[in-house]
């Protein structure tokens, strides 16, 4: 006999969403031809000047992934690997004019996706949502902690 519940199955409940969420993303940017790493690496990278590195931490991407990544944007004429102004040891992303085009118009479509999503709530249950797990996320769910077996990882937000 399986044990009863005691509380709501929150990790199926944020899991679940944020899948499904990820989903819709995934097919919405795929109009235009982008990955939401694609995106990701975009918009932050037109944010300030940011080395590969950097930008694989803030998409939680591996060395591999973000190499494939930024090659599929330089095939694509949307970036560039260019050395850094600050620091001629370091190479950057630097996004072409083309690159900031399609970088406004995802993120236009995550903004969409986003929006179709808390329009299934009131505003102030949107509002509300988005403030509660906002605070989750700087607070007791800030920082994954120790685990045995590693946790697969949601993308982290730029700092």
């Amino acid at each position: 006999m399986a044990p009863s519940r005691t509380e709501p199955d929150l990790s199926f409940l944020l899991d679940h969403t944020s899948h499904v969420l990820r989903t819709r993303m995934a097919a919405a940017l795929a109009e235009i031809g982008l990955t939401a790493r694609m995106h990701c690496v975009l918009v932050h990278a037109l944010e300030e000047e940011r080395t590969q590195i950097q930008l694989a931490e803030i998409g939680d991407m591996d060395k591999t992934t973000m190499v494939v990544t930024v090659d599929a944007l330089e095939q694509a004429g949307l970036a560039e690997r260019r050395p850094s102004s600050t620091d001629r040891r370091a190479r950057i992303i630097a996004v072409t004019e083309k690159g900031a085009e399609v970088a406004a118009q995802s993120q236009g479509i995550a903004d969409r996706v986003h929006r179709e999503a808390l329009d299934t709530l009131s505003e102030e249950e949107g509002r509300t949502l988005v403030g509660l797990l906002t605070r989750l996320t700087r607070g007791h769910l800030a920082t994954p902690v120790e685990a045995p077996q590693n946790a697969r990882r949601a993308r982290q937000r730029a700092r």
